[in-house]
């Protein structure tokens, strides 16, 4: 991680689980962290959970990634305060109890799509044309799911074909990349069952196993520590006995 040291990320969805976790290792290991959410008041909280100089590395934009006109503007601001952004992981991600047949559940289907799909296209488009324009080898890591591979999990109505949408985006987002000329990295993480908010309770206190948001925030790490050389394009992560 020393060559990202002083460099700028962003994390959406930065205000609790993975995003939390992923905004703080990243602040430890020397970044500018930018966390995005809604709810400011979260990441202004974990400062008080850094030490020393990273505390100082923290920062809170309120973001909401399922409007496409508050991205822009989010990331046209980090552009004037700290330069452009070099490292983006797209962390924010919703899930609605429904099912596709249920009457009267557009809105809350739409909702999934606009966050989970479409919010992640658009902060990587303005974070991709940052890299670009200054000419920086940049990395951009998706939160995905094992979801995002396999429709095996029940009840999760268009959270898996949201899933399934980053898993095809990566390899795409990764081939344009390549014909824009770049050395731009992209990368999916597919964890299994996390013990974060979006996890239903009732899944939480059933006995499963489950991976902590820190193991993701690693994973991370680990990612965006690889040689210039080095892309991985896809990493699963489960929990030791998962059946799923």
């Amino acid at each position: 991680m020393d060559r990202w040291e002083g460099k700028v990320a962003v994390v959406t969805g930065a205000s609790s689980g993975i995003g939390a976790a992923t905004a703080k290792a990243l602040a430890n290991a020397g970044m500018t962290v930018v966390g995005l959410a809604r709810r400011l008041d979260r990441i202004k909280a974990l400062k008080d959970e850094l030490e020393g100089p990273a505390r100082g590395r923290l920062y809170a934009a309120k973001c909401d990634v399922s409007k496409e006109e508050e991205i822009v503007k989010t990331f046209g601001w980090i552009e004037e305060q700290f330069g452009g952004v070099d490292v983006l992981v797209n962390n924010a991600g919703i899930f609605r109890q429904t099912k596709l047949v249920e009457a009267d559940n557009s809105e809350k289907l739409k909702e999934v799509i606009d966050t989970n799909v479409m919010g992640l296209v658009f902060c990587t488009r303005e974070a991709f044309q940052s890299m670009k324009k200054r000419s920086v080898d940049g990395h951009i890591v998706h939160i995905n799911s094992v979801a995002g591979h396999k429709a095996s999990l029940p009840n999760t109505n268009i959270y898996a074909a949201s899933k399934f949408a980053v898993t095809a985006l990566t390899e795409t987002m990764r081939l344009e990349f390549k014909t824009e000329g770049t050395k731009i990295k992209v990368t999916s993480i597919s964890p299994g069952a996390v013990r974060t908010e979006i996890l239903p309770e009732a899944m939480i206190n059933s006995g499963i196993p489950l991976l902590e948001a820190e193991d993701i925030a690693e994973a991370v790490l680990y990612v965006v520590g690889t040689p210039p050389r080095v892309q991985v394009h896809e990493l699963t992560i489960k929990p030791v006995c998962e059946s799923f």
